[in-house]
């Protein structure tokens, strides 16, 4: 068996806030797996919205941050952050079979059982518990699915949350080859991943994004492309798609309905320009519309996108890597939003 380090480099948040809660430290102390779980090391992690919204304390719904989790709780801290991981199992506790020592696992990111035992309420990995900005973590051994790629380890990290996330959408929305997707933020993580995955459903795409960045989405599979600052019901018309992807919300919220057809459906995770809406009622009732909200992993999303990677049904979007204790640089270059797919560290 490898030799496990006592002692391991890792990025340590410290509190909620700005950058300067982020330390980078050699010596915190190696995790040991307990009943049911595998210890990882880490070989690369990406950078996601989450990472940011929690060191901010973006998800409290109050003026103070102490229900800014995912589960509304305060976080303990220190606590290492990193949902997005790639890594190889070294060492099982109790209750694990000894031929997953070595296995190449992707970890899902979504967390409904620790040591084995089914949480009341999901815990989101980097979250409500310790992640993967670091050298090692462990995982109840339910959540790290093996991978058999030719992809690198620095593409494979780019794929469990932001693909994950898409997946879990489509799979709620029961998009098909019958469908025209809108998605909205499409150069992100989680939007670049929602085209490839709707496409490999037959879907037809349009996707929202930045002028400069049109070529690129179209070559993700995008059948049409518009800018963010067009306004979406005079290009696309009324009842024009059957399914939003949406993972921006904001001011302009409204018009993604107006765009549905009736019985539509709109899926979203994300508010990244603003999380208060404001909703007519009447197109809801009257367009009978149906909305899904999506944090929680449906059973067979992960194994699904394992299979959609092996296949290589999806490609990877690296858009650059950074070392870990580089991670105040990669955050700064993340929230430029200026790339298209994962910024990831590699480790």
């Amino acid at each position: 068996m490898k030799k496990i380090q006592t002692n391991m480099n890792a990025i340590l948040l410290k509190n909620y806030g700005d950058f300067e809660q982020l330390e980078y430290t050699k010596t915190f102390d190696t995790p040991r797996p307990k009943e049911n779980e595998v210890l990882i090391e880490i070989k690369a992690a990406a950078i996601n919205n989450t990472d940011i919204n929690t060191r901010i304390g973006w998800y409290s719904k109050n003026e103070s941050t102490k229900d800014a989790s995912w589960d509304g709780n305060n976080l303990e801290f220190p606590r290492i952050q990193g949902a997005d991981v790639c890594g190889f199992i070294v060492d099982i506790g109790e209750n694990v079979a000894q031929s997953r020592i070595g296995e190449r696992v992707l970890i899902e990111p979504c967390i409904q059982k620790i040591n084995g035992k089914q949480l009341q309420s999901p815990w989101y990995f980097g979250s409500e518990c310790n992640g993967g900005f670091a050298q090692y973590t462990v995982i109840s051994q339910e959540h790290a699915y093996k991978i058999d790629s030719s992809y690198t380890n620095i593409e494979l990290a780019s794929f469990p949350c932001s693909y994950s996330t898409a997946e879990n959408m489509l799979t709620r929305a029961n998009v098909n080859q019958n469908d025209t997707v809108l998605i909205s933020g499409a150069s992100g993580g989680v939007g670049s991943a929602a085209i490839q995955l709707a496409c490999a459903r037959g879907a037809k795409v349009i996707a929202i994004t930045s002028p400069s960045k049109f070529d690129e989405i179209k070559s993700l599979g995008a059948s049409q492309v518009i800018s963010r600052n067009d306004d979406i019901v005079k290009v696309l018309g009324n009842n024009s798609v059957t399914v939003v992807i949406d993972l921006v919300a904001g001011k302009t919220w409204g018009r993604f309905l107006e765009v549905l057809k009736p019985r539509g459906r709109y899926a979203v995770s994300g508010a990244i320009a603003g999380p208060i809406v404001e909703l007519d009622i009447r197109t809801l009732y009257l367009k009978d519309l149906s909305f899904f909200g999506c944090t929680v992993l449906e059973p067979e999303v992960f194994a699904n996108l394992i299979k959609r990677i092996e296949n290589k049904e999806i490609k990877p979007l690296v858009a650059k890597v950074f070392p870990l204790e580089d991670i105040v640089d990669a955050q700064k270059e993340f929230l430029e939003k200026k790339h298209i797919g994962k910024i990831v560290l590699s480790i």
